[in-house]
């Protein structure tokens, strides 16, 4: 018979409530302005009840390896060789100084700090709630945890401490100014931001802007081909950041990769929303963002059809896009391409961690009927669902070391921010995140039209990678049982940005194939194929049929009704979030 015992709900939602309070202080928010609202996702509160023999053999455990810790401490103070009781888990670089392992001091507070980690994993993992409730508990325990670490703290930093004493104090001065500027910016410095011009080199692909309205910019790039497809290339980026991770600088540009393989491509680049946009809704992104792309891509180049790409939510809303074209009796894409995008919400990554009926409501009622949903406040959401990767090792680079983080294009875009409208954002949470009403045929109707993906039956090549934490590769699949056309379903190695941005010219990490269709993602995952390499080259060979036949290279952009307006990347993604 299995037994349990209650927890003190009030310890565990406490518990949960200090845990958005402190991540919302580190975002520089108002600690009890939570975005998400009341943290309890039911009426009543859930009851919390824990395994006693779960608890039994965590701490069971956990004493006598305590215990070892120091005993071997004392023995190594005394000459004796001794082996770590607890090491870092795999790809945890926070403890890969010297003095780590060979400073008995530190050491022992770095296993002190593993032990009580693990034993604090185990009682959580102990605790049995509903799924919502036990993922929230899982989040905030972890970025408690991982604030912790003795490495975050001048005083039991080893490398800080010498530095600090090497330089008389003076890395300590400059890291008390880095501390100074990033809370006048009201972010952590990530890179080095004077390094790069977005034009100058990064976002630098030759082109022009061709088209704008109040919600995006069209760029047409430049031929690199003497001849080109006859369809163009249109895509449709995530609105959440600005479009130039697909153009970084040449040797990792994808929009130069589909020039080079004799596309015509046009790029939408989003408005960085401000307060002339605060009513701007879903509807609006899908009507006069995605299908005015469309239908501008086709004015210019007199094709019959465009092929598209969407990444994110940008390949969210270019499906909704599809679907409607396509209820409307219109045929205008010949192909989709959909880079780690969800269509089906049921499973949404950590993400989903944060949005809850309460929460949904406060925002709606809030930004819901008009508002803007600020680029820092995202940006240092998805910040901390790495915590260990993009807050904590800058915390110690730039305030306990004094030093500046180095150039790195990557992440000069992710601290490049945008804002959504709150309109837009909320139905967003809602109809996707919270209810998954878009995978339901009918259950939403978008531009006045009933949306069902089921109508998009043209050639779908959907994206995942193995790593992505923001659109688990799962979820990713499930697309390919929701569109109407055939499908190729592909997995890339590496995360939810490394994994798209992987140059065919590197040759670097590989990708799985040609797996199982049946429905079933682990059936595909242990039939499918391990090919050496980028998908892209995957890609383009996919993509040729769907291409047009080949036509002479048009040098001039635009058309006589579409003329340039600017070179690219114009106004739009130069507007930085303040």
């Amino acid at each position: 018979m299995t037994m349990s015992f209650n927890v003190p709900t009030e310890y565990v939602q406490g518990f949960i409530k200090s845990g958005q309070q402190f991540w919302r202080a580190m975002a520089g928010l108002d600690a009890n302005d939570s975005p998400q609202g009341d943290t309890h996702t039911t009426a009543e509160p859930p009851e919390a009840l824990a395994a006693p023999a779960a608890l039994l053999e965590a701490h069971s455990a956990y004493w006598p390896q305590l215990a070892s810790v120091w005993t071997r401490t004392l023995a190594s103070t005394m000459g004796a060789e001794t082996e770590p009781v607890i090491a870092p888990k795999r790809g945890d670089r926070r403890f890969l100084a010297e003095d780590w392992r060979k400073n008995a001091w530190y050491s022992l507070l770095k296993q002190n700090y593993l032990l009580n980690a693990r034993l604090l994993e185990d009682v959580v993992d102990a605790v049995v709630l509903n799924e919502k409730d036990k993922r929230k508990l899982e989040f905030f325990a972890r970025q408690f945890i991982d604030s912790l670490s003795p490495a975050n703290f001048a005083a039991t930093n080893p490398e800080a401490l010498k530095l600090a004493f090497e330089s008389s104090g003076d890395s300590l001065r400059g890291g008390f100014t880095n501390l100074l500027g990033d809370l006048q910016r009201g972010t952590i410095s990530i890179t080095d931001e004077t390094a790069y011009e977005v034009g100058h080199n990064v976002a630098a692909s030759q082109g022009a802007v061709v088209f704008e309205n109040d919600l995006f910019q069209l760029i047409q790039y430049a031929p690199l081909t003497d001849r080109v497809a006859k369809r163009p290339l249109v895509i449709v980026p995530p609105c959440i950041n600005k479009y130039y991770i697909l153009d970084l600088q040449p040797e990792n540009s994808f929009v130069r990769f589909a020039c080079e393989q004799g596309m015509t491509v046009f790029m939408v680049s989003w408005r960085n929303p401000d307060a002339v946009m605060a009513h701007t809704t879903w509807d609006d992104y899908v009507e006069q963002g995605a299908l005015t792309a469309i239908n501008v891509a086709l004015a210019i180049t007199r094709a019959d059809q465009v092929n598209a790409v969407g990444w994110c939510v940008g390949g969210t809303i270019l499906s909704s896009a599809t679907a409607i074209s396509r209820a409307r009796g219109d045929d205008k894409v010949a192909s989709i391409t959909l880079l780690t995008t969800m269509l089906d919400f049921e499973e949404p990554g950590e993400l989903g961690v944060l949005i809850d009926e309460a929460g949904v409501a406060q925002r709606e009622g809030a930004i819901g009927r008009g508002g803007i949903y600020s680029g820092k406040e995202l940006g240092f959401t998805f910040q901390t669902l790495r915590a260990n990767d993009l807050i904590w090792p800058y915390v110690i680079e730039n305030y306990l070391k004094g030093k500046s983080p180095p150039a790195f294009d990557l992440l000069y875009w992710n601290a490049d921010s945008t804002n959504l409208p709150g309109p837009m954002y909320t139905s967003y949470l809602r109809n996707m995140y919270l209810e998954n009403n878009l995978c339901k045929p009918g259950r939403l109707t978008m531009c006045g039209t009933p949306v069902d993906l089921g109508r998009i039956d043209t050639p779908t090549y959907v994206l995942a990678t193995e790593e992505d934490h923001i659109v688990p590769w799962r979820s990713a699949y499930r697309s390919t049982q929701l569109v109407g056309g055939p499908t190729q379903f592909v997995l890339g190695a590496s995360g939810h940005i490394a994994g798209v941005v992987n140059p065919a010219s590197k040759n670097k990490r590989s990708f799985r194939a040609s797996g199982d269709s049946s429905g079933d993602p682990d059936a595909w995952l242990a039939s499918a194929e391990t090919r050496p390499g980028s998908w892209w080259t995957h890609w383009i060979e996919w993509l040729k049929p769907s291409a047009g036949e080949s036509v002479k290279a048009r040098t001039r952009p635009g058309s006589a009704r579409h003329k340039p307006i600017e070179p690219a990347p114009g106004r739009y993604v130069k507007v930085r979030t303040t």
